[in-house]
């Protein structure tokens, strides 16, 4: 049984009535994927707006592992602490990672992000010394349209996690930078300059789901299912 754990902000935990690029992914490799293969993490909620909290399970199809380790304003400076124990507990192969944007936003200079991408990959190489990780790079937002400090920011540390990502990569624990979803369009793949839609789950599906594929040969090429 392959072990998917993807790991993300609030465009991977997503919202109530949505998606989620999980479920699009899930689906993909239901229909390419030979093997066995399950998604694992620690939580399994989606964001309520209604609350401010990650309480809802308002799927808009529920009928997929839901598992997952994302949070609503959560980021690399947060998931350090936590990403080996859950590796650790859930027995993760494969972590699917979409972070950076709220590091960048909040809390870390790009140099302090990458170091935290160190740390991360470090904890959970001490949990499964054989982890494989796909990483996604920052797509810009709405706030790097308006703001080009905020953009020149995040393409800052897109470079440092390329270079980050091969300095880490090796042979028991490859690290795979995925390419920025093609043709990622805020205006008409988000619902609000920055959380995307289905248009936007399926493209953030799509990017892990090509690295997988050109790789690992793991699935195949992504097509997108309704």
């Amino acid at each position: 049984m392959l072990r998917f754990m993807p790991v993300g902000d609030s465009m991977t935990i997503g919202g109530a009535g949505e998606h989620t690029w999980r479920y699009r992914l899930w689906q993909h490799l239901c229909a390419e994927y030979g093997g066995p293969f399950t998604l694992v993490g620690p939580r399994e909620t989606l964001h309520d707006p209604q609350t401010d909290s990650p309480t809802s399970y308002a799927y808009a199809d529920p009928d997929f592992p839901r598992g997952h380790l994302a949070g609503w304003g959560e980021g690399w400076h947060h998931m350090v602490p936590l990403i080996g124990e859950s590796v650790r507990t859930l027995r993760a192969d494969v972590l699917l990672v979409s972070l950076g944007l709220i590091d960048l936003g909040f809390y870390t200079n790009p140099e302090q992000t990458a170091d935290n991408v160190r740390a991360f990959v470090a904890a959970a190489r001490s949990a499964n010394r054989r982890v494989r990780l796909v990483v996604l790079p920052v797509i810009p937002n709405i706030r790097a349209e308006v703001d080009p400090g905020f953009a020149a920011q995040v393409a800052r540390f897109n470079d440092l996690l390329a270079k980050t990502a091969v300095d880490l990569d090796t042979p028991d624990s490859p690290v795979l930078l995925a390419a920025l979803p093609p043709e990622y369009d805020i205006h008409a793949d988000t619902y609000d300059g920055t959380h995307p839609n289905a248009n936007g789950e399926h493209k953030i599906a799509e990017a892990f789901a090509e690295a997988l594929y050109r790789g690992w040969e793991l699935g195949g090429p992504y097509e997108a299912a309704a």
